[in-house]
């Protein structure tokens, strides 16, 4: 039967410190210092160094990144064009975006790569184009027009 000097409590009882147990004085928090004070348990964050000046701020700092006028170049390939592209079509900046070889806002640079195999007769017009590339469109009947910049 229920009655209340048979109920069971539902709070926890807290940790005391130093008072009974098998964990000794301490009740296995150390000796002194804050992590042995009350109330400080998870407080601490993991970087905090105890009031020192942190090694970030400690070490010098190097280099330089001057990303205001940083300019991205996007990559694609040969093997890209030859898949997406029919014979005799343009490769520039707006049907490379909506074949979804290119992705992403902003100014960025188109460079061609020469990898892969290219048989199709296309117009290039991009920023940038390597050698070797290059040199396959043409010898596929092709032409490369490089634009200026964006």
């Amino acid at each position: 039967m229920l009655s209340l000097n048979k109920l069971e409590s539902i709070s926890k009882k807290r940790k005391r410190v130093g008072r009974g147990g098998d964990n000794g004085g301490t009740s296995g928090r150390g000796h002194k210092g804050q992590k042995a004070r009350s109330g400080v348990g998870g407080e601490l964050k993991p970087w905090f160094e105890g009031g020192q000046m942190s090694l970030t701020r400690r070490l010098p700092k190097r280099g330089f990144v001057n990303s205001k006028f940083k300019k991205e170049v996007k990559i694609v390939n040969l093997e890209d064009l030859e898949k997406r592209f029919a014979e005799g079509d343009t490769v520039d900046l707006s049907t490379l975006t909506n074949k979804g070889l290119l992705k992403g806002k902003g100014k960025y640079f188109v460079k061609v790569l020469g990898n892969g195999k290219l048989n199709k007769n296309l117009t290039v017009k991009v920023n940038k184009i390597s050698k070797t590339a290059k040199e396959q469109i043409e010898k596929a009947g092709g032409t490369v027009e490089l634009v200026g910049e964006v």
